[in-house]
């Protein structure tokens, strides 16, 4: 017996829609990575993107449990000696981009490389309810129902 290898041709992506009000940050994002990846496709080739285009819609209503909205920060360095900057996820999600709190959350449970950057570019996040994605009719995916305490 052969181990199934996806090719180009057979690969074939879905649009998805999630809607991120009142759900838990990290679950929602351990879903939407393992949407990117493919993985919920019996399909699935390692190598190979074989994910689906994913939209997420109020990102500034994404929960965080317990103090983590005050205590989880986010660093970055400028490349300065003793240039460490950092950001709570509160100043974050208070701020004018409120979507990179699930980008950054979705990035660091793709894979790191060629493959991971590819499939990140099949994730769009907006911070409230418009997208101009109608044309491509994206199917709603009801995350709060998959799992009670996927929503607070």
């Amino acid at each position: 017996m052969r181990t199934y290898s996806a090719k180009p041709s057979d690969i074939e992506k879905k649009w998805i829609m999630v809607d991120a009000d009142g759900l838990v940050l990290g679950r929602l994002a351990s879903i939407i990575a393992k949407y990117l990846r493919g993985k919920h496709k019996p399909s699935f080739t390692p190598h190979m993107d074989c994910g689906d285009n994913v939209i997420v819609v109020n990102a500034e209503k994404v929960k965080l449990t317990g103090n983590k909205r005050n205590q989880k920060t986010y660093y970055w360095h400028t490349g300065y000696p003793g240039g460490i900057k950092s950001r709570t996820a509160a100043k974050l999600l208070d701020g004018d981009h409120p979507e990179r709190v699930v980008t950054k959350a979705v990035e660091r449970m793709i894979t790191r490389g060629p493959l991971g950057r590819k499939q990140m570019s099949n994730l769009r996040v907006y911070a409230g309810t418009e997208h101009p994605h109608e044309a491509q009719q994206p199917e709603m995916l009801d995350v709060a129902a998959m799992n009670p305490k996927n929503a607070r």
